[in-house]
């Protein structure tokens, strides 16, 4: 009563609570965006674009298998035995490794960016099952995009692609064609004698599209997926048996989270269209997690816990004078926290998250903050656990009474001599950390 009459005396005043923003977003759901589009509509590059703006995760065919592949996950070396007998990896697999990943830990904190998925592939599941899949995601989308471009001008621009055979990077038509990039370059000399261009823009230009020598171009090939008559195969079957069941999906999308964009513009200007539209919306960004690592070799093993928060506050900050805070964590490692054990954390391992700082005590505690922090930093945490000792006589029941303590409480007995004799202690988890 008496808060709610101190609100109405200070009508102007700032109620805003930073713990609950805090908690607000922990608790919130990330951002989830699915690209869709014909095959060669630029889906792939917009999507790899907007997941490293927006701070998301990245989630296509190729990237979950190259994924897997580096990390040696069970489908990892099942890909790479398939690789090395010169097989194709089975649409099955790839199925099951992209929703996988759109379950995982890190696009539960992070969100993701799909591309690729729904597939013109049916080997495995039909369009039908694989939409229907997308519906009843744990992380469903927010966001559609539809990249739109007409069958004559997709074709073209697919039959106008080039692979480099020893890099494998792909080139578009004004990427390779002598005689399209001449027409640009007297095109650009004309634009320089009538306005000076601002020399940054020229320099990042030169590094998008690097100049080629004559002698690269004949090095390049194309693609049978990307002769025309292939091609025309592809858009025609999108628009078979695909294009119907999408417009099906996007009509039961709110207008207002549905973007449909133009295939024929550039893609640095899509991007900047979907982040527009993305601002307007109020949709949040991933929140990045930022390790606190110095340049300089500095030697912080030995530090107080305040002199070492000083030290850590400085690293990597965001903006001048915008210091990293101490978090109620303190040194003490969240992830150990959580699973009922309080242990310092090592000053190497410093990261930080929403401007606070937090110390993690391993590196495998410091993987599992940097995929998902979330399940550690919600309330109740920090809880630190109760420790509980049980002592008396030889045979007086201390055994029995740890267990059923233990039992009741979900915790773990352990019975150890410690140096006050006649004594045990038993440990519950995770409000029992072992002590001898």
């Amino acid at each position: 009563m008496d808060s709610q009459e101190a609100k109405q005396n200070q009508p102007f005043a700032d109620i805003f609570d930073e713990d609950e923003a805090e908690k607000s977003f922990l608790l919130s759901k990330p951002t989830c965006i699915i690209v869709l589009g014909k095959p060669g509509s630029g889906k792939k590059t917009l999507a790899r674009k907007l997941a490293q703006i927006w701070k998301c995760i990245f989630i296509e065919a190729l990237e979950v298998i190259q994924t897997n592949i580096d990390e040696e996950t069970e489908y990892g070396l099942k890909c790479q035995e398939l690789l090395f007998k010169g097989q194709n990896v089975s649409e099955e697999l790839v199925t099951k490794m992209i929703l996988k990943k759109i379950e995982s830990s890190e696009a539960s904190h992070f969100g993701y960016v799909l591309s690729g998925f729904p597939s013109l592939s049916e080997e495995y599941m039909t369009i039908s099952q694989q939409i229907e899949k997308i519906k009843n995601l744990k992380l469903k989308p927010d966001l559609l995009i539809n990249i739109k471009c007409s069958d004559y001008d997709l074709c073209q621009r697919i039959s106008g692609q080039r692979q480099h055979p020893d890099s494998g990077q792909v080139y578009q038509r004004n990427q390779w064609d002598p005689n399209i990039i001449e027409k640009h370059n007297k095109q650009k000399d004309q634009h320089e004698e009538n306005e000076e261009e601002d020399e940054e823009q020229e320099e990042e230009e030169a590094a998008e599209h690097p100049p080629m020598k004559a002698d690269f171009f004949h090095q390049l090939v194309q693609r049978p997926e990307d002769f025309l008559e292939n091609a025309e195969e592809r858009v025609g079957m999108y628009k078979d048996i695909m294009l119907h069941p999408l417009e099906d999906l996007m009509a039961e999308q709110d207008c207002q989270y549905l973007i449909e964009l133009d295939g024929n513009q550039p893609p640095d200007d899509l991007l900047v269209s979907v982040v527009v539209r993305l601002q307007s919306l109020g949709i949040p960004n991933g929140a990045p997690i930022t390790r606190l690592q110095s340049q300089e070799e500095e030697m912080l093993e030995g530090l107080e816990s305040d002199e070492l928060f000083r030290v850590l506050s400085s690293y990597n900050r965001i903006a001048h004078r915008c210091r990293w805070r101490r978090s109620r964590w303190g040194q003490a490692c969240p992830v150990a926290l959580k699973e009922g054990d309080i242990l310092m954390g090592n000053p190497d391992l410093a990261v930080s998250f929403l401007g606070k700082m937090y110390i993690l005590s391993s590196p495998e505690a410091l993987k599992t903050f940097m995929l998902n922090p979330r399940p550690y930093l919600l309330p109740p945490m920090p809880l630190p656990p109760c420790k509980v000792l049980v002592f008396g006589p030889p045979l007086s029941g201390r055994t029995t009474v740890c267990n059923l303590i233990a039992q009741k409480y979900k915790g773990k007995e352990t019975c150890k001599n410690i140096v006050v004799p006649k004594k045990q202690m038993i440990l519950k988890k995770p409000l029992i950390t072992e002590r001898d």
